[in-house]
């Protein structure tokens, strides 16, 4: 029997994995359907056919008709994506919540050219991790930052710490994980914007505007 090669679970961020370039499998599967296989997913010199994402559930659908069905649709403030099961395998998200958080590894799959993941293991955990995760991910992956991106971005950090005063500032962590750009570079830019007097922390962790 030959050896069986299990694939990688690539660690990587949603909005990364959707950018990716979708590759089939040229050779029709059946005469009653054009879909092609999804072979892998090319993302720089990686082929990508699992992934290991930590995201957040944000929609749970379960169909309980004769084609049993149930999606999941998951989100890590890069992008969002569905994970989808079949048959007897709905009970996988039986205990899986909106608001859950989640370490996903599973198969990608694509249908009408949309990718998503059928899920192997689900593992809930605490929302720390989506963190964690973007500054694991960060640091495997350093690039440089042009100047014009770093001006963009730290507009949209003034921007969110401004539109976040009705609720008496936004914490440091949720400004990471919702800006896509480099963890190190914006809590960088967040401790220019503190030294200019532009933004304050009323508490540690906390910022508001102060223009």
């Amino acid at each position: 029997m030959p050896d069986y090669k299990r694939e990688i679970a690539y660690k990587l961020r949603i909005g990364d994995l959707l950018r990716g370039n979708q590759i089939f499998d040229e050779t029709p599967q059946d005469k009653q359907t054009t879909q092609k296989r999804l072979l892998h997913i090319g993302l720089g010199d990686k082929k990508i056919v699992r992934t290991n994402i930590i995201a957040n559930v944000i929609d749970k659908y379960v169909n309980e008709g004769e084609r049993r069905f149930a999606s999941i649709t998951i989100d890590d403030g890069s992008g969002q994506i569905q994970l989808r099961v079949f048959g007897e395998d709905i009970n996988k998200f039986n205990d899986l919540n909106q608001g859950d958080t989640l370490m996903i590894i599973g198969v990608l799959r694509s249908y009408n050219n949309e990718i998503y993941i059928l899920p192997e293991i689900l593992k809930k955990q605490e929302p720390k991790y989506l963190l964690v995760r973007k500054l694991e991910i960060e640091k495997a992956q350093p690039k440089q930052v042009p100047k014009e991106e770093i001006r963009a971005f730290r507009d949209q950090i003034i921007d969110k710490i401004k539109s976040s005063e009705s609720s008496e500032g936004i914490d440091t962590e949720e400004i990471i994980l919702k800006l896509k750009a480099q963890p190190n570079l914006i809590t960088q830019e967040i401790k220019k914007l503190l030294e200019e007097g532009i933004i304050y922390e009323p508490k540690p962790g906390r910022l508001r505007y102060l223009g």
